[in-house]
Parts: structure tokens; sequence; C-alpha cells
């Protein structure tokens, strides 16, 4: 009998962007009509304005949500890991992003070249974050830092999506 095998750690997720974790809390994704599962594919074009995001929980725990892709700017030299697409803190558990304090805009992903990776975390706060300072980049984030510098621990939920330039349509 086969082991079954993470996701996150197949497309190494686990290892690149975050340790080794135990998901504690649900959290679904969707672009549109379209749920976000690991390891799926989604158009660029469907992503310019942030998911849906519905996080599982009890409304006095509080949440993190961070968005990164670890293969900025081409996946074979990522030589921009991790650019932070956004940043969401003080979600209350049972709830959505909106009722959070967006520290770092939404930005769609947009690849220049290759297939990337698109990584939600999610961490559950200790306490209310209340103003967080907003990184200085975009280029060069780190999760695990950024995680630790905020005392969150370990994610308690993950999800991600491979996304890659879209062809530009054919001009007369």
């Amino acid at each position: 009998m086969a082991a079954s095998v993470d996701p996150l750690v197949v497309g190494r997720v686990i290892g690149d962007v975050v340790d080794m974790f135990v998901p504690t809390v649900n959290m679904s994704v969707y672009y549109g009509p379209k749920h976000v599962s690991n390891g799926c594919e989604i158009k660029p074009s469907m992503t310019t304005n942030p998911p849906k995001v519905v996080i599982s929980g009890q409304s006095h725990d509080l949440y993190t949500l961070v968005m990164t892709d670890p293969d900025a700017p081409s996946p074979s030299e990522p030589t921009m890991r991790e650019w932070v697409h956004w940043i969401v803190v003080d979600i209350p558990g049972g709830t959505n992003p909106t009722r959070g304090k967006e520290t770092l805009p939404y930005m769609g992903p947009r690849p220049p070249v290759g297939i990337h990776r698109y990584i939600l975390v999610l961490f559950k706060q200790k306490s209310q974050l209340g103003v967080v300072e907003q990184p200085t980049s975009r280029a060069n984030f780190n999760t695990r830092l950024f995680a630790e510098h905020l005392s969150l621990g370990l994610p308690v939920a993950t999800v991600y999506f491979n996304a890659q330039k879209e062809p530009a349509a054919k001009r007369r």
C-alpha cells in the first residue's frame, strides 16, 4: 500500500517557502468560480482581483495571510525569491481577508517566464497585531522570517497554484 505524498512536499512549497507543518484550519480559496487546489493551474487573467478566501475557526481567533511567488523572476533562476503579492493581518476566524487589515495591497500574478507557484500561507496569531510595517520591497521577501518577526509560528493552512504567462492575443 503506497503512502500518500503531500502535494506541498511534491511542489516544493514545504522547503522553499515554509517548514513542515500540520494543517489545523480549513482555508478555501477561489478565483471567480475556480476553486484553488494544490498544484492546479490558473490563468493570470483570472487573478487580477484578490481571491475569495474563506477561513474556518472561531471569531475570537485572528489570522495572517501571506501570498508569495518563490519562482520570481524565473523558476530556473529565482533571484527575487520570494516575491510577495499580498499580506493581510488580524483576520477573524470564520471570515475572510476583507475583515482583516491589509498590510500590503494585493498584486495579481504576472509570471514573465516559466511556470510559477503562487502560495497562500495562513498563520494563526497569538494576539492582535494592529499596524504591521509594510515590506520595503516585494522582492526577496521571506515568509519564514516574516512569521518569526511577528511570532506567528508555523502555518495552520497553505494552498498553492501554478500560473504561466498567457499568450498575447493575435493582432491583425
